[in-house]
């Protein structure tokens, strides 16, 4: 009975093998095909690592970001090859999308203050291939109700996307730790701390509320916001880094991309490459097992109250593991999960999918919940207006309210990318502000042509990127926020 066990396991080993050597093959065959790596895909600039973080003040960590964008301006921008030199180039500096041209470079790391004594602090964390541009929105909230807004650059974002595949998630998470000692130096250890995090940025906050519970050094926060947060990803990410085995040669240097786009987006990378796939697999795999090991001891009701924004639908993080894998774990203490639902009205029900139809149905385990269930949602089949459906925590109840708020008639739902931005954003807005232009607006592109003609395909340029419901955000976001005196 060994034998055969042993045969089999080796057989098993062997089948194993060669199914990963025919990926492996296939990956780098793929490979050769894709488009050229540019500049900005092979030159890395220079970051600091995580213990170099850990040893930073915030004069420092700026000091040293300084430093990588002026390394590639000189090493990327300085030595762009004539085809490169083009408009929809954000890494040429006579393009309208060159990031230097703009009066404010939100690719950056930046603070808000207050008019006055700061009566709070936040501490904002984008996402992936993201920049603190993203945070931008919610920061000016903050700022305005007399809180200090620090919005950190996370290692590898912001200069180039090859910044990307050298970097590690242990330097962003000593990355958010620096922001938190930098908020607290500015308003003083008295005051109230809250942590926004934004999809990568999201388990970031969420990872370091966990590791403030077990180091008492660390300053806990006393709320966290989470948008679009990465508390689980697809599977595929998991095997991030295995697909990018073939770059270790270096005739298949472009298997260590997912994806090569151009660089027309002057705050977010297009690209993408396999390692950042792989770190942020790794941020929520530990994230998971974090809050598994809180929940064992204990510990998890020393977490703050959690709000989170969420589309129902998601195709870069999953949503179920926001429920799932967080707040079916949290305790009764004032947390609540808003969940963006699809656009229900009749003219979209024959072109959505089953699964999507039934998703919403599917998200949500049966009442009475820990946590206060919230979801924005058609009136009717027959409205574009929208309501707010409320399950209070320890209820079976739900109640209604109506919000002075539609989704725009041609949008079936929101994204992953869509909730931090609003829908006047110059960049990603479907009706942006005239009065900031950032070289192209992306939100209220609407192509229609042929296929083949246009640099990107038209899925890029089509998601949903910005949210018609921000408002609703804002103010909800406004009622955790502690009223400053003699400020409205």
């Amino acid at each position: 009975m060994r034998r055969v066990v042993i045969r089999w396991s080796k057989r098993a080993a062997a089948g194993l093998a060669i199914a990963l050597a025919a990926v492996l093959g296939v990956r780098a065959w793929d490979s050769l095909s894709g488009p050229p790596l540019e500049p900005w895909h092979t030159f890395v600039p220079t970051e600091l690592s995580a213990d170099e973080i850990a040893g930073a003040d915030w004069k420092g960590y700026l000091a040293a970001e300084q430093s990588a964008f002026d390394e590639v301006r000189r090493e990327v921008s300085g030595k762009l090859p004539p085809r490169a030199r083009v408009a929809s180039n954000r890494y040429f500096d006579g393009s309208p999308l060159d990031p230097a041209r703009f009066p404010t470079d939100w690719n950056r790391s930046f603070v808000l203050e207050p008019v006055g004594a700061p009566v709070g602090a936040v501490v904002l964390l984008h996402g992936l291939t993201d920049s603190p541009y993203s945070m931008r929105g919610v920061a000016r909230r903050y700022r305005d109700r007399g809180y200090v807004a620090v919005a950190i650059r996370m290692p590898g974002h912001g200069t180039v996307p090859s910044g990307l595949t050298d970097v590690d998630w242990q330097a962003w998470s000593q990355a958010a730790r620096l922001a938190v000692r930098e908020a607290r130096r500015r308003a003083g250890a008295s005051v109230p701390l809250h942590l926004v995090g934004y999809s990568n940025g999201g388990a970031l906050a969420m990872k370091y509320a966990l590791d403030a519970i077990d180091d008492r050094s660390l300053p806990r926060p006393d709320r966290i916001v989470l948008i679009s947060p990465m508390i689980g990803v697809t599977s595929m990410a998991r095997f991030a880094g295995v697909i990018g085995w073939p770059a270790l040669f270096p005739s298949f240097a472009r298997a260590a991309w997912l994806g090569i786009v151009p660089e027309f987006n002057p705050f977010k990378y297009n690209s993408f490459p396999v390692n950042a796939a792989r770190q942020s697999s790794l941020v929520a795999r530990r994230l998971q097992e974090q809050i598994a090991g809180h929940r064992r001891d204990g510990k998890l009701a020393e977490l703050p109250p959690i709000l989170t924004f969420q589309s129902v639908v998601d195709f870069t993080v999953s949503t179920q593991a926001v429920v799932s894998a967080l707040y079916d774990y949290l305790p009764a203490n004032g947390s609540e999960l808003v969940l963006f639902d699809l656009n229900r009205h009749a003219v979209f029900g024959p072109f959505l999918r089953e699964a999507s139809e039934g998703k919403l149905d599917r998200l949500l385990p049966a009442a009475p919940r820990t946590w206060r269930a919230s979801t924005v949602t058609n009136a009717s089949p027959d409205a574009f207006d929208v309501v707010e459906r409320v399950v209070e925590p320890g209820s079976r109840d739900e109640h209604t309210r109506a919000l002075p708020l539609a989704y725009p008639r041609d949008v079936f739902s929101l994204s992953h990318i869509a909730l931090p931005f609003p829908i006047d954003d110059p960049l990603y807005g479907l009706t942006p502000d005239p009065a900031e232009s950032f070289g192209v607006r992306l939100g209220a592109l609407a192509p229609r042509g042929e296929r083949g003609t246009l640099i990107v395909g038209n899925d890029l340029l089509t998601r949903m990127s910005s949210n018609p419901f921000f408002d609703y955000l804002l103010d909800r976001v406004d009622e955790g926020i502690a009223p400053a005196p003699g400020r409205r």
